[in-house]
Protein backbone atom coordinates (compact mmCIF):
# COMPACT_ATOMS: atom_id res chain seq x y z
CA UNK A 1 0.00 0.00 0.00
CA UNK A 2 1.39 3.28 -1.13
CA UNK A 3 1.85 6.13 1.65
CA UNK A 4 0.58 9.18 1.66
CA UNK A 5 1.88 12.24 2.69
CA UNK A 6 0.05 13.09 6.35
CA UNK A 7 -0.09 16.75 7.42
CA UNK A 8 -1.34 18.25 10.60
CA UNK A 9 -2.22 21.17 12.37
CA UNK A 10 -2.23 22.07 15.65
CA UNK A 11 -6.09 21.57 16.66
CA UNK A 12 -7.30 25.55 17.52
CA UNK A 13 -8.45 25.81 21.06
CA UNK A 14 -12.25 27.17 20.63
CA UNK A 15 -12.18 29.69 23.62
CA UNK A 16 -11.43 32.63 21.73
CA UNK A 17 -11.74 33.47 17.81
CA UNK A 18 -9.28 32.74 15.54
CA UNK A 19 -5.98 35.23 15.44
CA UNK A 20 -3.61 35.62 12.44
CA UNK A 21 -1.05 33.11 13.86
CA UNK A 22 -3.84 30.53 13.33
CA UNK A 23 -4.33 31.63 10.12
CA UNK A 24 -0.85 31.59 9.52
CA UNK A 25 -0.43 28.09 10.68
CA UNK A 26 -3.07 27.16 8.22
CA UNK A 27 -1.85 28.56 5.22
CA UNK A 28 1.62 27.34 5.42
CA UNK A 29 0.43 24.27 6.01
CA UNK A 30 -2.11 24.31 2.85
CA UNK A 31 0.69 25.29 0.98
CA UNK A 32 2.74 22.20 1.85
CA UNK A 33 0.13 20.15 1.31
CA UNK A 34 -1.07 21.79 -1.69
CA UNK A 35 3.08 21.49 -3.45
CA UNK A 36 2.67 17.49 -2.18
CA UNK A 37 -0.39 17.68 -4.40
CA UNK A 38 1.64 19.29 -7.34
CA UNK A 39 4.27 16.52 -7.32
CA UNK A 40 1.57 13.72 -7.39
CA UNK A 41 1.95 12.69 -4.46
CA UNK A 42 -1.32 11.46 -2.02
CA UNK A 43 -2.13 13.49 0.76
CA UNK A 44 -4.53 13.83 3.69
CA UNK A 45 -4.46 17.39 5.63
CA UNK A 46 -5.91 17.61 9.05
CA UNK A 47 -6.92 20.41 10.91
CA UNK A 48 -9.97 21.08 13.19
CA UNK A 49 -10.34 22.28 17.20
CA UNK A 50 -9.44 21.41 20.28
CA UNK A 51 -12.94 21.46 22.31
CA UNK A 52 -12.32 20.65 25.92
CA UNK A 53 -11.15 21.60 29.01
CA UNK A 54 -11.49 23.94 32.39
CA UNK A 55 -11.49 27.42 30.53
CA UNK A 56 -13.85 26.55 27.90
CA UNK A 57 -16.05 25.36 30.88
CA UNK A 58 -15.52 28.62 32.51
CA UNK A 59 -16.40 30.52 29.58
CA UNK A 60 -19.65 28.96 28.81
CA UNK A 61 -20.75 29.30 32.32
CA UNK A 62 -19.87 33.05 32.47
CA UNK A 63 -22.46 33.49 29.28
CA UNK A 64 -25.04 31.31 30.52
CA UNK A 65 -25.00 28.79 28.22
CA UNK A 66 -24.00 25.12 27.52
CA UNK A 67 -20.44 23.96 27.00
CA UNK A 68 -21.32 22.27 23.93
CA UNK A 69 -23.41 25.49 22.13
CA UNK A 70 -20.41 27.89 23.29
CA UNK A 71 -17.62 25.53 21.21
CA UNK A 72 -19.91 25.24 18.24
CA UNK A 73 -20.39 28.76 17.82
CA UNK A 74 -16.57 29.68 17.91
CA UNK A 75 -15.82 26.18 15.90
CA UNK A 76 -18.28 28.03 13.39
CA UNK A 77 -16.20 30.88 12.99
CA UNK A 78 -12.91 28.71 12.50
CA UNK A 79 -14.40 27.19 9.66
CA UNK A 80 -15.72 29.83 8.22
CA UNK A 81 -12.62 31.74 8.15
CA UNK A 82 -10.74 28.91 6.52
CA UNK A 83 -12.81 28.52 3.70
CA UNK A 84 -12.65 32.63 2.97
CA UNK A 85 -8.35 31.25 3.01
CA UNK A 86 -9.11 28.67 0.82
CA UNK A 87 -7.78 26.35 3.41
CA UNK A 88 -7.77 22.74 1.56
CA UNK A 89 -8.20 20.47 4.37
CA UNK A 90 -9.14 16.76 3.96
CA UNK A 91 -10.23 15.83 7.25
CA UNK A 92 -11.89 17.61 10.13
CA UNK A 93 -10.99 16.98 13.56
CA UNK A 94 -12.94 18.26 16.67
CA UNK A 95 -12.73 16.26 20.03
CA UNK A 96 -16.92 16.29 20.84
CA UNK A 97 -16.48 13.68 17.78
CA UNK A 98 -17.67 10.15 18.91
CA UNK A 99 -15.38 8.95 16.50
CA UNK A 100 -12.20 10.93 18.47
CA UNK A 101 -14.01 9.88 21.90
CA UNK A 102 -14.11 6.15 21.22
CA UNK A 103 -10.34 6.40 20.19
CA UNK A 104 -9.65 8.53 23.46
CA UNK A 105 -11.46 5.94 25.85
CA UNK A 106 -9.54 3.25 24.02
CA UNK A 107 -6.15 4.39 24.59
CA UNK A 108 -6.58 5.25 28.06
CA UNK A 109 -7.80 1.65 29.04
CA UNK A 110 -4.61 -0.05 27.37
CA UNK A 111 -2.46 2.31 29.05
CA UNK A 112 -3.97 1.54 32.16
CA UNK A 113 -4.50 -2.15 31.90
CA UNK A 114 -0.60 -2.13 30.45
CA UNK A 115 0.23 -0.44 33.76
CA UNK A 116 1.53 3.01 32.48
CA UNK A 117 -0.85 4.66 34.82
CA UNK A 118 -1.24 4.85 38.81
CA UNK A 119 -3.44 6.88 41.22
CA UNK A 120 -2.56 9.29 43.96
CA UNK A 121 -3.60 11.80 46.16
CA UNK A 122 -0.85 15.31 45.88
CA UNK A 123 -0.84 18.76 46.85
CA UNK A 124 0.14 21.63 44.29
CA UNK A 125 0.46 24.77 42.10
CA UNK A 126 -2.24 24.79 39.08
CA UNK A 127 -2.61 27.27 36.35
CA UNK A 128 -5.88 27.51 35.30
CA UNK A 129 -4.80 29.57 32.14
CA UNK A 130 -2.65 26.30 30.99
CA UNK A 131 -4.68 23.94 32.52
CA UNK A 132 -1.50 21.84 34.20
CA UNK A 133 -0.26 21.52 37.67
CA UNK A 134 3.18 23.61 37.82
CA UNK A 135 6.37 22.86 39.99
CA UNK A 136 9.48 24.61 41.40
CA UNK A 137 11.20 24.85 37.82
CA UNK A 138 8.08 27.02 36.55
CA UNK A 139 9.11 29.86 38.91
CA UNK A 140 10.62 32.86 38.03
CA UNK A 141 13.60 34.40 39.94
CA UNK A 142 11.91 35.80 42.71
CA UNK A 143 10.13 32.74 43.25
CA UNK A 144 6.88 33.49 41.58
CA UNK A 145 4.88 32.39 39.18
CA UNK A 146 5.10 34.68 36.13
CA UNK A 147 2.11 36.34 34.47
CA UNK A 148 2.33 33.33 31.49
CA UNK A 149 0.89 30.85 33.60
CA UNK A 150 -2.63 33.38 34.87
CA UNK A 151 -4.53 32.70 37.46
CA UNK A 152 -2.49 29.87 39.89
CA UNK A 153 -3.94 28.03 42.60
CA UNK A 154 -3.22 25.38 45.45
CA UNK A 155 -5.29 22.57 44.24
CA UNK A 156 -4.94 19.30 46.67
CA UNK A 157 -6.90 16.23 45.28
CA UNK A 158 -6.73 12.33 44.17
CA UNK A 159 -5.64 11.96 40.49
CA UNK A 160 -4.47 9.52 37.73
CA UNK A 161 -0.56 10.15 36.73
CA UNK A 162 1.10 8.92 33.44
CA UNK A 163 4.45 7.67 33.80
CA UNK A 164 6.59 10.07 31.99
CA UNK A 165 9.85 10.23 33.67
CA UNK A 166 9.71 6.57 33.17
CA UNK A 167 10.62 7.27 29.54
CA UNK A 168 13.32 9.98 29.91
CA UNK A 169 15.75 8.16 27.96
CA UNK A 170 14.32 6.64 25.14
CA UNK A 171 12.90 10.12 24.22
CA UNK A 172 16.55 11.60 24.76
CA UNK A 173 18.42 8.98 22.39
CA UNK A 174 14.95 9.42 20.04
CA UNK A 175 15.63 12.91 19.37
CA UNK A 176 19.74 12.23 19.24
CA UNK A 177 19.35 9.25 16.84
CA UNK A 178 16.63 11.54 14.31
CA UNK A 179 19.04 14.06 14.31
CA UNK A 180 21.83 11.66 13.55
CA UNK A 181 20.26 10.40 10.40
CA UNK A 182 19.63 14.18 9.35
CA UNK A 183 15.96 13.98 9.95
CA UNK A 184 15.51 15.90 13.34
CA UNK A 185 12.31 14.89 15.49
CA UNK A 186 11.73 19.26 15.25
CA UNK A 187 12.30 21.38 12.50
CA UNK A 188 14.31 24.17 11.98
CA UNK A 189 16.79 22.55 13.73
CA UNK A 190 18.19 24.89 16.14
CA UNK A 191 14.55 24.04 18.21
CA UNK A 192 16.52 20.16 18.75
CA UNK A 193 18.90 21.76 21.71
CA UNK A 194 15.95 23.67 23.47
CA UNK A 195 13.59 20.69 23.34
CA UNK A 196 16.72 18.10 24.53
CA UNK A 197 17.11 20.45 27.11
CA UNK A 198 13.84 20.60 28.63
CA UNK A 199 13.68 16.82 28.34
CA UNK A 200 16.79 16.61 30.36
CA UNK A 201 15.08 18.20 33.31
CA UNK A 202 12.43 16.28 33.09
CA UNK A 203 11.45 14.34 36.87
CA UNK A 204 8.37 14.18 37.29
CA UNK A 205 5.33 12.28 36.14
CA UNK A 206 2.48 14.01 34.37
CA UNK A 207 -1.31 14.30 35.82
CA UNK A 208 -3.74 12.62 32.65
CA UNK A 209 -6.95 13.69 35.16
CA UNK A 210 -9.55 16.09 37.05
CA UNK A 211 -12.16 15.15 38.75
CA UNK A 212 -15.71 15.74 37.54
CA UNK A 213 -16.35 17.65 40.95
CA UNK A 214 -14.02 20.67 39.35
CA UNK A 215 -14.50 19.78 35.40
CA UNK A 216 -16.86 17.87 33.54
CA UNK A 217 -16.31 19.09 30.33
CA UNK A 218 -14.37 16.40 29.13
CA UNK A 219 -13.90 12.74 28.26
CA UNK A 220 -14.47 10.35 30.91
CA UNK A 221 -11.61 7.54 31.74
CA UNK A 222 -13.70 4.43 30.75
CA UNK A 223 -12.04 2.82 34.04
CA UNK A 224 -13.11 6.02 36.64
CA UNK A 225 -15.78 7.92 35.16
CA UNK A 226 -15.47 10.32 38.28
CA UNK A 227 -12.68 11.43 36.35
CA UNK A 228 -12.01 13.15 32.66
CA UNK A 229 -9.24 13.34 30.96
CA UNK A 230 -6.44 16.03 30.84
CA UNK A 231 -7.46 18.23 28.02
CA UNK A 232 -3.79 17.67 26.43
CA UNK A 233 -4.34 13.96 26.02
CA UNK A 234 -7.43 14.19 24.83
CA UNK A 235 -6.10 17.33 21.83
CA UNK A 236 -2.95 15.39 20.93
CA UNK A 237 -5.14 12.08 20.16
CA UNK A 238 -6.44 13.73 17.26
CA UNK A 239 -3.52 13.41 15.17
CA UNK A 240 -4.29 9.74 15.08
CA UNK A 241 -8.02 9.10 15.78
CA UNK A 242 -9.51 11.12 12.72
CA UNK A 243 -6.22 9.18 10.94
CA UNK A 244 -8.30 6.01 11.78
CA UNK A 245 -6.31 4.54 14.50
CA UNK A 246 -7.65 1.92 16.31
CA UNK A 247 -6.11 1.46 20.21
CA UNK A 248 -7.30 -2.21 20.66
CA UNK A 249 -3.90 -3.95 21.56
CA UNK A 250 -2.91 -6.24 18.59
CA UNK A 251 -5.69 -4.46 16.28
CA UNK A 252 -3.57 -4.43 12.50
CA UNK A 253 -4.20 -0.51 11.56
CA UNK A 254 -3.17 -1.34 8.14
CA UNK A 255 -5.15 1.97 6.56
CA UNK A 256 -3.96 4.07 9.64
CA UNK A 257 -0.02 2.98 8.54
CA UNK A 258 -0.09 4.91 5.25
CA UNK A 259 -0.51 7.69 7.35
CA UNK A 260 2.90 7.17 9.30
CA UNK A 261 5.09 9.35 9.99
CA UNK A 262 2.89 12.51 9.82
CA UNK A 263 4.28 16.17 10.04
CA UNK A 264 2.30 18.03 12.62
CA UNK A 265 2.95 22.07 11.81
CA UNK A 266 2.70 23.97 15.60
CA UNK A 267 3.56 26.93 16.93
CA UNK A 268 6.86 27.05 19.10
CA UNK A 269 4.60 28.08 22.48
CA UNK A 270 3.35 24.22 22.18
CA UNK A 271 6.32 22.37 21.77
CA UNK A 272 7.52 22.20 25.34
CA UNK A 273 6.00 20.42 26.77
CA UNK A 274 2.89 18.73 24.83
CA UNK A 275 4.35 17.59 21.54
CA UNK A 276 7.88 17.85 22.21
CA UNK A 277 7.89 15.33 24.96
CA UNK A 278 4.30 14.23 26.41
CA UNK A 279 3.18 13.23 22.37
CA UNK A 280 6.11 11.14 21.81
CA UNK A 281 6.14 9.24 24.99
CA UNK A 282 2.57 8.64 24.55
CA UNK A 283 2.65 7.33 21.17
CA UNK A 284 6.12 4.80 22.90
CA UNK A 285 4.05 3.98 25.00
CA UNK A 286 1.13 2.36 22.87
CA UNK A 287 3.52 0.72 20.58
CA UNK A 288 4.34 2.89 18.41
CA UNK A 289 8.00 2.41 16.68
CA UNK A 290 10.57 5.17 16.44
CA UNK A 291 10.35 5.06 12.40
CA UNK A 292 6.34 6.31 13.14
CA UNK A 293 6.67 9.23 14.89
CA UNK A 294 5.91 11.99 13.65
CA UNK A 295 8.16 15.34 12.53
CA UNK A 296 7.31 18.74 14.46
CA UNK A 297 7.57 21.80 12.24
CA UNK A 298 7.61 24.60 14.21
CA UNK A 299 6.32 27.98 13.42
CA UNK A 300 7.51 31.31 14.93
CA UNK A 301 4.66 34.21 15.96
CA UNK A 302 3.72 36.98 14.75
CA UNK A 303 4.27 39.94 16.62
CA UNK A 304 3.36 43.44 16.37
CA UNK A 305 5.83 46.21 16.84
CA UNK A 306 8.22 43.54 18.41
CA UNK A 307 5.65 42.62 21.15
CA UNK A 308 3.59 39.31 20.74
CA UNK A 309 0.00 40.01 19.64
CA UNK A 310 -2.30 39.86 22.35
CA UNK A 311 -6.35 41.13 22.79
CA UNK A 312 -5.48 41.46 26.22
CA UNK A 313 -3.17 44.60 25.03
CA UNK A 314 -5.60 45.21 22.60
CA UNK A 315 -2.58 44.77 19.60
CA UNK A 316 -4.23 42.09 17.98
CA UNK A 317 -4.90 41.43 14.23
CA UNK A 318 -8.31 39.74 12.91
CA UNK A 319 -7.74 37.49 10.19
CA UNK A 320 -11.50 37.56 9.30
CA UNK A 321 -11.79 41.59 9.05
CA UNK A 322 -8.74 41.30 7.41
CA UNK A 323 -9.57 39.22 4.45
CA UNK A 324 -12.80 41.01 4.79
CA UNK A 325 -10.93 44.08 3.70
CA UNK A 326 -7.78 43.36 1.56
CA UNK A 327 -9.10 39.63 -0.08
CA UNK A 328 -7.41 36.02 0.30
CA UNK A 329 -5.16 36.79 -1.87
CA UNK A 330 -3.32 39.32 0.09
CA UNK A 331 -3.64 37.86 3.13
CA UNK A 332 -2.33 34.42 2.01
CA UNK A 333 0.95 35.77 -0.18
CA UNK A 334 1.88 38.21 2.80
CA UNK A 335 2.08 35.20 5.65
CA UNK A 336 3.75 33.30 3.11
CA UNK A 337 6.34 35.56 1.91
CA UNK A 338 7.16 37.98 4.65
CA UNK A 339 8.50 35.21 6.96
CA UNK A 340 11.11 32.81 7.41
CA UNK A 341 9.70 29.14 8.30
CA UNK A 342 10.20 28.60 12.12
CA UNK A 343 11.44 32.64 12.51
CA UNK A 344 9.21 35.24 14.53
CA UNK A 345 8.09 38.10 12.50
CA UNK A 346 6.55 41.49 13.15
CA UNK A 347 3.27 42.10 11.36
CA UNK A 348 2.60 45.12 9.39
CA UNK A 349 -0.75 46.14 7.49
CA UNK A 350 1.40 48.45 5.34
CA UNK A 351 3.77 45.93 4.27
CA UNK A 352 0.68 43.62 3.07
CA UNK A 353 -0.55 46.21 1.02
CA UNK A 354 3.21 46.94 0.13
CA UNK A 355 3.81 43.48 -1.13
CA UNK A 356 0.93 42.58 -2.60
CA UNK A 357 1.46 45.26 -5.01
CA UNK A 358 4.40 45.30 -6.02
CA UNK A 359 5.23 41.62 -6.08
CA UNK A 360 1.49 40.57 -7.07
CA UNK A 361 -0.40 43.89 -8.91
CA UNK A 362 2.93 45.63 -10.41
CA UNK A 363 5.02 42.38 -11.38
CA UNK A 364 3.22 39.54 -12.01
CA UNK A 365 -0.29 41.27 -12.74
CA UNK A 366 1.43 43.58 -15.02
CA UNK A 367 3.29 40.85 -16.50
CA UNK A 368 0.37 38.90 -17.41
CA UNK A 369 -1.34 41.79 -18.96
CA UNK A 370 1.48 43.09 -20.92
CA UNK A 371 1.93 39.46 -22.59
CA UNK A 372 -1.50 39.03 -23.51
CA UNK A 373 -2.03 42.47 -24.62
CA UNK A 374 1.06 42.49 -26.96
CA UNK A 375 0.21 38.62 -28.10
CA UNK A 376 -3.28 40.14 -29.25
CA UNK A 377 -1.96 43.00 -31.30
CA UNK A 378 1.09 41.79 -32.70
CA UNK A 379 -0.28 37.91 -33.44
CA UNK A 380 -3.65 37.35 -32.79
CA UNK A 381 -3.14 36.25 -29.27
CA UNK A 382 -1.48 33.03 -31.13
CA UNK A 383 1.95 31.97 -30.17
CA UNK A 384 4.99 30.55 -32.05
CA UNK A 385 6.99 28.40 -30.79
CA UNK A 386 10.46 29.34 -30.68
CA UNK A 387 14.00 28.66 -28.63
CA UNK A 388 14.14 30.53 -25.51
CA UNK A 389 16.84 32.38 -24.11
CA UNK A 390 15.44 32.59 -20.47
CA UNK A 391 14.91 28.52 -20.67
CA UNK A 392 18.09 27.80 -18.59
CA UNK A 393 17.25 30.39 -16.04
CA UNK A 394 13.68 29.57 -15.58
CA UNK A 395 14.57 25.87 -15.16
CA UNK A 396 16.99 27.08 -12.42
CA UNK A 397 14.54 28.62 -10.66
CA UNK A 398 12.16 25.88 -10.61
CA UNK A 399 14.91 23.66 -9.03
CA UNK A 400 15.54 26.21 -6.63
CA UNK A 401 11.57 26.78 -5.85
CA UNK A 402 11.03 22.71 -5.69
CA UNK A 403 14.20 22.66 -3.05
CA UNK A 404 12.97 25.56 -1.20
CA UNK A 405 9.72 23.55 -0.58
CA UNK A 406 11.12 20.11 0.01
CA UNK A 407 12.36 21.99 3.51
CA UNK A 408 8.89 23.99 4.20
CA UNK A 409 11.13 27.22 3.12
CA UNK A 410 7.71 28.45 1.30
CA UNK A 411 9.49 32.56 1.52
CA UNK A 412 11.94 31.44 -0.49
CA UNK A 413 10.14 29.06 -2.52
CA UNK A 414 7.70 32.42 -3.38
CA UNK A 415 11.01 34.45 -3.84
CA UNK A 416 12.61 31.92 -6.52
CA UNK A 417 8.86 32.46 -8.57
CA UNK A 418 9.29 36.20 -8.30
CA UNK A 419 12.98 35.74 -9.83
CA UNK A 420 11.02 34.44 -12.66
CA UNK A 421 8.50 37.40 -13.28
CA UNK A 422 11.27 39.88 -12.61
CA UNK A 423 13.66 38.51 -14.69
CA UNK A 424 10.63 38.13 -17.42
CA UNK A 425 9.62 42.19 -16.81
CA UNK A 426 13.51 42.72 -17.36
CA UNK A 427 13.58 40.62 -20.79
CA UNK A 428 10.75 43.18 -22.01
CA UNK A 429 12.00 46.41 -20.90
CA UNK A 430 15.41 44.95 -22.95
CA UNK A 431 14.21 43.12 -26.10
CA UNK A 432 11.55 45.97 -26.90
CA UNK A 433 8.59 43.87 -28.11
CA UNK A 434 6.77 47.51 -29.52
CA UNK A 435 9.70 48.49 -31.48
CA UNK A 436 10.22 44.54 -32.62
CA UNK A 437 6.59 45.00 -34.21
CA UNK A 438 7.78 47.29 -36.59
CA UNK A 439 10.33 45.86 -38.63
CA UNK A 440 9.05 42.98 -40.17
CA UNK A 441 12.63 41.61 -40.55
CA UNK A 442 12.38 41.37 -36.93
CA UNK A 443 9.31 39.37 -36.87
CA UNK A 444 11.46 36.11 -35.89
CA UNK A 445 12.52 37.56 -32.66
CA UNK A 446 9.33 39.29 -31.46
CA UNK A 447 7.52 35.16 -31.45
CA UNK A 448 10.77 34.02 -29.47
CA UNK A 449 9.63 36.90 -27.04
CA UNK A 450 6.14 36.15 -26.95
CA UNK A 451 6.71 33.00 -26.60
CA UNK A 452 9.18 33.30 -23.72
CA UNK A 453 6.87 35.21 -21.83
CA UNK A 454 4.22 33.32 -22.26
CA UNK A 455 5.71 29.86 -21.45
CA UNK A 456 7.02 31.41 -18.24
CA UNK A 457 3.92 32.89 -17.13
CA UNK A 458 2.47 29.40 -17.63
CA UNK A 459 5.27 27.79 -15.35
CA UNK A 460 4.80 30.62 -13.07
CA UNK A 461 0.88 29.77 -12.64
CA UNK A 462 1.54 26.49 -11.63
CA UNK A 463 4.61 27.10 -9.20
CA UNK A 464 2.19 29.94 -7.52
CA UNK A 465 -0.44 26.95 -6.83
CA UNK A 466 0.47 26.32 -4.03
CA UNK A 467 0.42 30.08 -2.51
CA UNK A 468 -2.63 31.70 -4.33
CA UNK A 469 -4.94 28.45 -6.06
CA UNK A 470 -7.44 30.79 -7.22
CA UNK A 471 -5.54 33.15 -8.96
CA UNK A 472 -2.82 30.67 -10.61
CA UNK A 473 -5.98 29.29 -11.99
CA UNK A 474 -7.20 32.58 -13.45
CA UNK A 475 -3.40 33.34 -14.58
CA UNK A 476 -3.94 29.58 -16.48
CA UNK A 477 -7.71 29.95 -18.04
CA UNK A 478 -6.14 33.76 -19.78
CA UNK A 479 -3.07 32.05 -21.03
CA UNK A 480 -5.19 29.17 -22.30
CA UNK A 481 -4.12 26.35 -20.48
CA UNK A 482 -6.44 23.77 -19.44
CA UNK A 483 -4.62 20.90 -17.33
CA UNK A 484 -4.52 20.82 -14.34
CA UNK A 485 -1.59 22.12 -12.57
CA UNK A 486 1.32 19.15 -11.68
CA UNK A 487 4.96 19.63 -10.81
CA UNK A 488 5.27 17.53 -14.58
CA UNK A 489 4.33 20.45 -16.31
CA UNK A 490 6.89 22.46 -15.00
CA UNK A 491 9.26 21.44 -17.61
CA UNK A 492 9.99 24.42 -20.73
CA UNK A 493 7.42 23.88 -23.84
CA UNK A 494 4.57 23.41 -22.94
CA UNK A 495 2.91 25.58 -25.32
CA UNK A 496 2.30 24.16 -28.42
CA UNK A 497 3.36 25.98 -31.73
CA UNK A 498 0.41 28.12 -32.52
CA UNK A 499 -1.44 27.91 -29.43
CA UNK A 500 -4.00 30.42 -28.62
CA UNK A 501 -4.01 32.93 -25.77
CA UNK A 502 -7.03 34.59 -24.04
CA UNK A 503 -7.68 37.84 -23.54
CA UNK A 504 -6.22 39.75 -19.88
CA UNK A 505 -8.73 40.42 -17.07
CA UNK A 506 -7.00 41.66 -13.78
CA UNK A 507 -6.32 38.69 -11.67
CA UNK A 508 -4.38 40.97 -9.05
CA UNK A 509 -6.25 44.49 -9.09
CA UNK A 510 -4.34 46.79 -6.95
CA UNK A 511 -5.37 47.82 -3.01
CA UNK A 512 -5.93 51.82 -3.18
CA UNK A 513 -5.10 52.57 0.17
CA UNK A 514 -6.25 56.52 1.85
CA UNK A 515 -2.30 57.92 0.84
CA UNK A 516 -3.46 57.11 -2.99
Amino acid sequence: MSKTFFITTAIDYTNGAPHIGHAYEKVLADAIARHRRLAGEPVFFLTGVDQHGQKVQQSAQKLGVPPGEFVEGITAKFRALWKTLDIGFDGWAATVDPVHKACVQGMLQRLWDEGHFYKAARSGYYSVRQEQFLTDKERGPDGEFGEEWGEVVLVEEENYYFKLAAHKDWLLDFIDRRSACGQPFVLPGFRVAELRNAVEKLSGDLCISRPKSRLTWGIELPFDPGFVTYVWFDALANYISFAGYDPAPGAANEGFKVLRPALHVIGKDIVIPPHGIYWPVMLHALGFRDEELPTLLVHGWWNLGGAKMSKSLGNSVDPAVLAETHGCAAIRYYLLSDIATGRDADFSLERLVQRYNSDLANNIGNLLNRTLSMAKRYRGGLVAKRPSPLEDFVAGKVRDWEAAFAVFDAQGALQALMDIVTRCNLHVEETAPWKLAKDPELSEQLDTVLHTLAESLRIVSILLEPALPREAAAMREQLGVSSPPALSNTAWGGLADGHQLGDPVPVFPRIETAAE
